[in-house]
């Protein structure tokens, strides 16, 4: 039985995507087998120095893999998956709420986007969007 999961995102910037992740969740850009990073192993496989994959995992290892290829076509309509970013875990209320807005608030730094909050008063969550506009929770 398989138990690893790679999170793969298409985008425009690999390397660029992959940083804002690691600020995002606390990983490392961690260069692929062989190679002392990857921009050495995007140089040898298009000697043009496009950086076509980037990658970056959490340092713990509890976390899976973060992997980011270009593509050439740009994002067109709402993503069918999505991270949630755990940030309010067994809080609720005000509470949950208060350490949802410090985390949107770092990330807005950061050049995410927030979308919209929702809040029923107990149960809260911010749907974001990445740096290339992916979506994404706060939850």
């Amino acid at each position: 039985m398989i138990r690893q999961v790679q999170i793969t995102f298409d985008c425009a910037e690999p390397e660029r995507l992959a940083r804002f992740w690691c600020e995002v969740l606390g990983y490392a850009v961690v260069p692929p087998t062989g190679f002392a990073s990857w921009e050495e192993f995007n140089r040898g496989r298009f000697p043009e120095g496009d950086g076509a994959w980037c990658a970056c995992s959490d340092p713990t290892g509890a976390g899976p893999r973060l992997f980011f290829q270009r593509v050439p076509e740009g994002k067109t309509v709402k993503n069918r998956v999505h991270l949630d970013v755990r940030v309010g875990t067994g809080m609720t209320g005000e509470e949950r709420l208060a350490a949802l807005e410090a985390e949107c608030t770092r990330l807005v730094a950061l050049g995410a986007v927030r979308q919209r909050l929702l809040y029923d008063g107990t149960d809260s969550c911010i749907v974001m969007q990445d740096i290339e506009g992916n979506e994404f929770c706060l939850d």
